[in-house]
């Protein structure tokens, strides 16, 4: 049963699978909250089994995810939380919407790393939120930080080890029925950057928003490397 579309993952729940669901990732990308779209071939099975794989890192390091296992090139299965309806933003050095609504320039380091909220809601342009307008949300700011600096810190040492800066990242958290807190959605290059540590090239979404490459060849590279050395 189909329980949620979204704009390139739809979550269904499975008839003999007790509190969890199965998310299927589709060779579709978007940019500008759905402004802009393509179909590239082969992208959600790259995404699904890069998720899997830091999703199981990170459970290694103590991170609660929502991930149990990959059932297909492009699904898992997954428990069934309740998403906060947040993005949260940890940013290393600045790229995306930090360079456009600030002054500060592209690529400087941002030391230590901020995390930052945004509601989840395309209808409203995603905005930026204080923390104090969490809390008036009804949510909780400080764990979500805590969690994502720690996320942080064992994502930066992965992609240290095959050699790529990670500029930032988007998540999203859910909540179990005991109120428990896990990391939840994807964490791929859909959702982060990545730079080539020795040319600072590209390997991640930016390639597609900004019309400077593809990003299936870019996807498989990031993938490549994460089997090799973790695999």
């Amino acid at each position: 049963m189909l329980l949620v579309k979204g704009k390139v993952k739809s979550v269904y729940k499975p008839g003999n699978e007790p509190k969890s669901v199965f998310i299927e990732y589709h060779d579709k990308i978007t940019a500008g909250n759905g402004e802009k779209e393509d179909y590239p071939v082969g992208k959600g099975s790259l995404c699904c089994q890069i998720s899997s794989i830091l999703f199981d890192k990170l459970e290694e390091f103590g991170i609660k995810t929502h991930y149990i296992r990959q059932i297909g090139p492009n699904k898992m299965l997954c428990k069934e939380l309740d998403i906060l309806p947040l993005e949260v933003i940890v940013r290393n050095r600045a790229a995306g919407s930090i360079v456009k609504t600030t002054t500060i320039q592209e690529g400087q380091p941002i030391i230590p790393a901020i995390v930052e909220f945004f509601l989840k809601d395309d209808s409203k342009q995603d905005p930026l939120l204080t923390r104090d307008r969490v809390k008036l949300m009804g949510i909780d700011p400080m764990p979500l930080v805590e969690q994502a600096s720690n996320i942080n810190e064992y994502l930066l040492n992965i992609f240290n080890l095959i050699g790529f800066d990670l500029i930032d990242f988007k998540i999203e958290f859910g909540v179990d029925a005991h109120g428990e807190l896990y990391l939840a959605d994807e964490i791929s290059p859909d959702s982060m950057r990545l730079w080539d540590k020795n040319t600072q090239s590209k390997y991640d979404k930016d390639l597609f928003r900004n019309d400077e490459g593809d990003i299936v060849p870019a996807y498989r590279t990031i993938l490549s490397k994460l089997q090799s050395t973790f695999i």
